[in-house]
C-alpha cells in the first residue's frame, strides 16, 4: 500500500497512491507499507540506484545500513513492534532527501500510526522531511524507554516468586521472554544511536538549531537508557540462576528422600535375606518365636538407621 503526505499549514494530508499515479506536488513523505512487486517497481523509478532489496535492508554492517548516494541518505533502522506479549524488531528502510522522506516497511508498525496521530492532534509539528524523521526517532526512543519500564514492572514481582511459586515452568518462560525483549530493546537502542550519529555527521549543514538540540537530547536519552538494559540483563541472569538453583535444590531433596529410604530399608532387607537362605541348620526357623524375632529385628534396624540420620541432621 502506497501513501503520499503533503504538508498543509503544519498538517499532513494523506493521499493514497497507486502504481498509475504520479507523486502529488508538495509531498514530503511517501510511505510504502508491505509493497507488492508492482509497487516496488513503481518506487524504484524514483531511485537512481534502484530500491534496496530486503537482503540489503537486513544486513548488519554499518556501510550497508547507513550510506549516501545520488538519492540522498539511506537508513535501515530497527523499529520495535509488540505483538501480544512478544516484542519484535522490524527493519525499516528510510531514504531522506532535501524535499521528501521515503519509508518502506513490511509491517504496519504502531510507531508510524502514532506519528500520524500526533501530527493530526498538533502534538508535534513538522516543516519538512528532516523534522518528520527526527520526530519518528524521538517517538521510537520514548517507546523503547517505556518498554524498559514494562520489563522492570514484570520482573519486580517475579523476583519474589522464584522461591515461592510451584509453577516454575511458567516462571522460566516469563523470564526468558523478558530476556529476549530486553535484548531486542538494547539492539534497537544501539541501532538508533548509530543512526542519529550518522545523521549528525552527514547532515550537519542541513540541521537547524532545534534539530541539533533534538538530536543531542535523543543521544543523551539513549546513553542513559543503555545502562538500564545492562542492569536488566544482570537481573535476568541472576533470576535464571536462582530459579535453576532452586529447581536443582528441589530435585536434590527428592533424590535425598529416595536415598535415605533405600538406606533405611537396607538393614531389614539384609535380615530378611539372611533368613531366606534356607540352610538346614538355622535353629530360629524351628522356634515359635523365630518369625516375631526376625520382624522385630527388621523394624528395630529400620528405626535405628532413621534415628541415626535424624541425629546427624541429615533429615
Amino acid at each position: 500500500m502506497l501513501a503520499a503526505y503533503q504538508l498543509e499549514h503544519h498538517h499532513l494530508r494523506k493521499t493514497p497512491l497507486s502504481v498509475k499515479d504520479s507523486i502529488p506536488a508538495g509531498t514530503i513523505w511517501i510511505d510504502a507499507l508491505e509493497p507488492d512487486e508492482d509497487e516496488r517497481e513503481w518506487l524504484s523509478g524514483y531511485f537512481v540506484g534502484g530500491l534496496p532489496g530486503q537482503e540489503k535492508v537486513d544486513e548488519i554492517e554499518a556501510s550497508s545500513r547507513f550510506f549516501t548516494d545520488e538519492d540522498g541518505l539511506h537508513i535501515n533502522s530497527l523499529f520495535p513492534h509488540k505483538v501480544g506479549q512478544e516484542l519484535r524488531s522490524i527493519n525499516v528502510s528510510l531514504n531522506l532527501r532535501l524535499d521528501r522522506l521515503i519509508s518502506v516497511r513490511g509491517e504496519d508498525l504502531s510507531l508510524f500510526r502514532l506519528l500520524r496521530q500526533y501530527l493530526r492532534q498538533d502534538r508535534i509539528h513538522a516543516t519538512g522531511p528532516m523534522e518528520l524523521l527526527l520526530h519518528l526517532f524521538a517517538l521510537k526512543v520514548d517507546y523503547l524507554s517505556d518498554s524498559i519500564e514494562d520489563v522492570y514492572k514484570i520482573l519486580e514481582p517475579a523476583s519474589e516468586q522464584v522461591f515461592e511459586t510451584e509453577n516454575l515452568d511458567e516462571l522460566l518462560r516469563m523470564i526468558t521472554r523478558q530476556e529476549d525483549s530486553n535484548g531486542k530493546i538494547r539492539l534497537s537502542l544501539l541501532d538508533t544511536q548509530r543512526t542519529l550519529r550518522f545523521l549528525q555527521r552527514y547532515q550537519i549543514n542541513q540541521l537547524s538549531k532545534d534539530n541539533r538540540r533534538q538530536l543531542k537530547e535523543m543521544l543523551a536519552d539513549i546513553e542513559s537508557l543503555l545502562p538500564h538494559t545492562q542492569f536488566l540483563f544482570d537481573k535476568i541472569n541472576f533470576m535464571l540462576d536462582a530459579t535453576m538453583s532452586f529447581t536443582n535444590l528441589q530435585q536434590s531433596k527428592i533424590i535425598k528422600i529416595f536415598s535415605v529410604a533405600a538406606v533405611v530399608f537396607l538393614p531389614p532387607t539384609l535380615i530378611a535375606s539372611s533368613y531366606g537362605m534356607n540352610f538346614n541348620i538355622m535353629p530360629e526357623l524351628q522356634q515359635s518365636w523365630g518369625y516375631p524375632m526376625a520382624l522385630g529385628m527388621m523394624v528395630a534396624s529400620a528405626f535405628g538407621t532413621y534415628y541415626f540420620f535424624k541425629r546427624k541432621g541429615w533429615l
